[in-house]
């Protein structure tokens, strides 16, 4: 039976979840039911990662989509299938370049329909072990207890009545021999009794045994995974329930065997099996008990600071929260239960390891309302740590050499369970937390978390750096797009990662077998800088949180590329196309953007601006930037060369929707004032990325000096500050009144017309005949009405002529195109910087 039969086959609140998987565009289900056979023989996860075999399964899916849609055209009544069929076809060309794409779409939902079967297969033990125990509790054991009771209450009177009964030797004997009857209908009563409640502990302990070793194994590693950005699960409701169930049940069947001990107590007899099998059946249900309540004490929420980076990073004096959970939901212990906190020092006994004391609200108790679905819960929301001062004058050499943030310490948890007679002590630990002093240890200490959390299930292992293991691409790719999903809401493709593979272990087969050390991940620099791989990558993921997010989400970043491809992908592409990707060269992360434009004979050259950081980000957007962006062409004639973001979409389409600018009435101030920043470029000064041989991160790969090393002699007007970004024009106070005091509604022109996204700068011609500066002039006579002249002046042609620009020094081919910025002139009396 397939998997897709399966499925059909489910209950339906499981049906329902496939039928909601597949209700999006980027699988039909039709699709997958008729092709059900050949797309489960398939290995999707391998083709995602290979480019030739995904390239070969999805000629093979044409070719199977054509032969469906032959059937159909032979049956009557198929001809919507038909045509579904044939658009089916026509969307997965879209494909036809990345069809890895496309295998690593049809992977994610077979696994997916996968996790639908093991929720159901889960939920069916469950519920045949809750079907089971309400049968045998409720319809056998609560019926059979009292048959016994109500059998042995009867053979009782009856004996003794047959010992005081005056009768004749042959009626005692008559007695006698009924009596025996009975009784050995009572002792198989009680046998079958207990073979009753011995089949349901070896059932129980099968629901156990997937509960404890294979469900909350797998919560918690969801968990540990969720802790780094991995969009996984990790919701309770479904544990919570499934402990509650089987727990109530164990109690029952102590209730059981506590009577049993009553009826012994009234009457036993010799080979009674009471006394012999019933001892080994408590101590069952005592152990599974006691099993099942200490797995059910979990950590819900790991530790994390309210303003940090992620989960498990803490600093000295600085609150931080944590959530613990019973999953064991029973009203009875609401509020009884005390949880303690603390840190586990005595599992740091090593040398030069810091030991700290928790401060705050140190013990809470188990409380529902505290929980969102009335869980069980112990919420610790104001908890510090403070440094535990020890002898000898502060921190010494610890015995493994490890750092400050490789030191692993855990936050324990402790309480007593009083329930029913059975009392268990508990204890749970988070997961290993790194311990910081100062926010500059802030991005190693994340580091530490994200290398442990990958790689380590083992949550005791705090020596875990003293040896650490390397990391295989496969598990190293599939933590940084994680850091890219929690950051800009999409994860790494296979283009970017396959970048990154490349740059990291050159061009290979097949990545899975390549591997990176902790050392090379943390600590060495990567060639020709002073910064390792972490802190690169750092430096974009802040970037792209804080500036480029929804960029990212909405896939307008190509981000990781080689120059190499680069060039090839651009230079197939029709004149102003551009596409974004990430410097190489820039520690704390940059932006840059590539454009591809066409000389009179044809020839292609891909153009660069240097990248742009977060002091510039912060100060203007990057979808204004491109929208505003201008080069400086024959006779200082400014440009925007950006057409079509990769491969073919209109700038203005793929942006616009980001620009902060309005037009019109939907900004009421840009009638009185326009001024906006504009990023410029010499054309001349232009230089087309050097042509050469791929290679990993060395330093003709990557991308050329900063501004500040090329001098400040790069920016078209120089502002007070070393940024671009700064305007350097004021406004003179009392034209600015009179302007707003008009009443007549004056529309300011841009100095550079943005260019349609399909004409091409060398299409663009200017025509500067009067300067501005003669308008001006007359603008002042007391002949003429200031208003009305003010206006003429400001839609003049001819503003820009008059005014001398400073322009870009030309650099050399070994450098990317320079960046610098004009403001546009809104009025009159605004000064410019020389």
């Amino acid at each position: 039976m397939t998997q897709w039969e399966r499925l059909q086959q489910l209950d339906t609140v499981y049906s329902q979840r496939a039928f909601d998987l597949y209700n999006r565009d980027e699988f039909p289900m039709e699709v997958r039911h008729y092709l059900a056979h050949w797309i489960e023989g398939q290995d999707w996860e391998r083709a995602s990662r290979d480019s030739s075999q995904a390239a070969f399964l999805f000629q093979v899916l044409l070719e199977n989509l054509d032969n469906q849609f032959s059937r159909f055209a032979q049956e009557r009544d198929s001809f919507l299938l038909q045509r579904n069929f044939r658009r089916y076809k026509q969307n997965f060309q879209k494909y036809q370049e990345e069809p890895y794409t496309l295998a690593n779409i049809i992977h994610w939902f077979l696994v997916k329909e996968r996790e639908i079967l093991n929720d159901a297969e889960l939920a069916q033990q469950v519920s045949t072990l809750k079907f089971s125990q309400r049968q045998w509790s409720w319809r056998t054991l609560r019926p059979n207890i009292r048959c016994l009771e109500e059998q042995q209450d009867e053979f009782d009177f009856k004996y003794q009545t047959h010992l005081m009964d005056c009768c004749t030797e042959e009626e005692k004997k008559m007695q006698a021999e009924g009596l025996q009857k009975m009784l050995n209908a009572l002792d198989k009563c009680r046998k079958n009794f207990l073979s009753d409640i011995s089949t349901m502990l070896d059932a129980a302990d099968v629901l156990r045994s997937v509960l404890i070793d294979e469900e909350l194994v797998d919560w918690k590693w969801r968990q540990q995974k969720s802790c780094i950005g991995a969009p996984d699960d990790t919701s309770l409701e479904h544990l919570e329930k499934w402990f509650t169930q089987i727990i109530e049940c164990m109690f029952q069947l102590q209730k059981f065997l506590q009577k049993l001990d009553e009826l012994v107590g009234k009457m036993t007899y010799e080979n009674d099996p009471i006394p012999v099998r019933k001892p080994p059946l408590k101590s069952r249900v005592d152990t599974l008990l006691t099993n099942l309540i200490k797995s059910s004490f979990v950590v819900e929420t790991q530790p994390s600071m309210p303003q940090g980076r992620g989960s498990l990073v803490l600093r000295t004096n600085v609150q931080f929260s944590v959530k613990v959970r019973l999953l064991y939901k029973v009203s009875e212990l609401n509020h009884v239960m005390k949880v303690t906190v603390s840190v586990n020092n005595a599992a740091s006994q090593l040398k030069g390891f810091r030991k700290f004391n928790v401060l705050g609200t140190l013990s809470k108790a188990l409380n529902m309302a505290e929980s969102m679905n009335g869980g069980m819960v112990a919420d610790f929301r104001h908890l510090t740590l403070k440094d535990q001062k020890v002898g000898g004058g502060g921190k010494g050499i610890n015995d493994l050499s490890l750092s400050v943030t490789e030191e692993l310490h855990r936050i324990i948890f402790q309480t007593q369970f009083d329930y029913q007679g059975l009392s268990v002590p508990l204890e749970t630990f988070s997961l290993p937390v790194v311990v910081i002093s100062n926010s500059s240890q802030q991005q190693s200490a994340w580091a530490s978390v994200l290398w442990f959390n990958m790689l380590c299930s083992d949550p005791e292992n705090v020596k875990f750096f003293e040896t650490s293991p390397a990391a295989t691409w496969p598990q190293f790719g599939e933590m940084l797009s994680w850091q890219f999903l929690s950051c800009g809401k999409r994860g790494l493709d296979n283009d970017q990662l396959e970048t990154l593979a490349i740059k990291l272990f050159g061009k290979q087969q097949s990545y899975d077998n390549c591997k990176i050390s902790w050392t090379k991940f943390s600590k060495e620099n990567l060639p020709d800088t002073n910064f390792s791989l972490w802190v690169w990558l750092d430096g974009i993921l802040t970037l792209v949180k804080l500036y480029l997010s929804d960029l990212w989400s909405d896939g307008s970043i190509m981000g990781f590329v080689s120059k190499g491809k680069e060039r090839l992908l651009l230079k197939k592409k029709q004149n102003g196309t551009f596409l974004l990707r990430f410097s190489e060269s820039i520690k704390d992360g940059g932006i840059t953007f590539s454009w591809v434009q066409y000389a009179n004979d044809g020839t292609p050259s891909v153009q660069t601006v240097k990248p742009f950081t977060s002091t510039d980000l912060k100060q203007i957007a990057l979808p204004d930037i491109l929208c505003n962006f201008r080069m400086m062409i024959a006779e200082n004639i400014p440009v925007n060369p950006l057409c079509y973001l990769y491969p073919n979409t209109p700038k203005d389409q793929a942006f616009g929707k980001y620009y902060s600018e309005k037009t019109g009435e939907e900004n009421p101030y840009l009638k009185y004032l326009k001024t906006k920043l504009v990023f410029v470029s010499k054309e001349n000064g232009c230089s087309g990325v050097r042509e050469g041989p791929e290679s990993d991160l060395s330093t003709q790969d990557r991308d050329p000096p900063s501004l500040s090393d090329a001098g400040d002699d790069g920016l078209l007007l120089q502002a007070f500050e070393k940024s671009p970004m700064l305007s350097s024009s004021t406004i003179d106070d009392d034209m600015l009144n009179s302007i707003l005091d008009s009443d007549s509604e004056c529309t300011v022109p841009e100095a550079f017309p943005p260019t349609a996204p399909h004409t091409s700068p060398s299409c663009l011609q200017h025509n500067f005949s009067e300067s501005p500066l003669d308008i001006f002039a007359d603008a002042l006579s007391p002949d003429i009405d200031v208003n009305v002249t003010l206006h003429e002046f400001l839609n003049s042609p001819n503003i820009l002529n008059g005014i001398n620009f400073r322009m870009l020094q030309e650099e050399s081919d070994d450098f990317a195109l320079d960046s610098g910025l004009i403001q546009d002139l809104g009025y009159p009396n605004i000064p410019l910087t020389p």
